[in-house]
């Protein structure tokens, strides 16, 4: 179907009863799973065969720069262990770099690899998502990006807790 011919319209206040809006996210969420899916993988990072949670790790490492590993599991929601091992993965490949934290020998920062190359590769994998984002996102207030925001993570934990 074409788009926005499965989803009934709002009203004339341009509200959504809950059930009509449960309605358009069940149809919409499988749609853009499979776009996100068929985002192509830069050709440097294929042979990697990423998964999600290597995406996630990523964007954090993109958007905030280094970073120590315990922040990362923070963010991630996962165990420094299971961080520590994805590093190990992506370190042998090229793509980030480990490093002792100066001020902290016990710490470890990583980042990603210095390499001009692998980090346009990785601009570019996250790039047609951020830019999607970026325009829908900046049609909303603040307010109402910050209940986007906390619909879809409020989301995620209530299919997390029903797994």
């Amino acid at each position: 179907m074409a788009k926005g011919q499965d989803e009934r319209p709002a009203d004339q206040d341009g509200r959504l009863t809950t059930e009509d809006a449960v309605r358009a996210m069940l149809l919409t969420m499988p749609r853009l799973v499979s776009r996100a899916k068929r985002t192509p993988v830069p050709e440097q990072l294929r042979r990697l065969r990423l998964a999600p949670r290597h995406l996630s790790l990523l964007s954090c490492l993109l958007f905030d720069g280094p970073t120590p590993v315990k922040d990362l599991a923070a963010r991630l929601e996962v165990a420094p262990t299971t961080v520590s091992l994805m590093v190990s993965d992506l370190q042998r490949e090229g793509v980030v770099q480990r490093r002792q934290d100066p001020g902290d020998g016990r710490r470890s920062i990583v980042s990603l690899s210095e390499d001009p190359a692998t980090r346009e590769a990785v601009d570019a994998w996250l790039a047609s998502s951020a830019k999607a984002w970026h325009k829908v996102l900046d049609g909303l207030s603040p307010e109402e990006r910050a209940t986007f925001v906390h619909v879809i993570q409020g989301y995620e934990e209530e299919l997390a807790g029903t797994s």
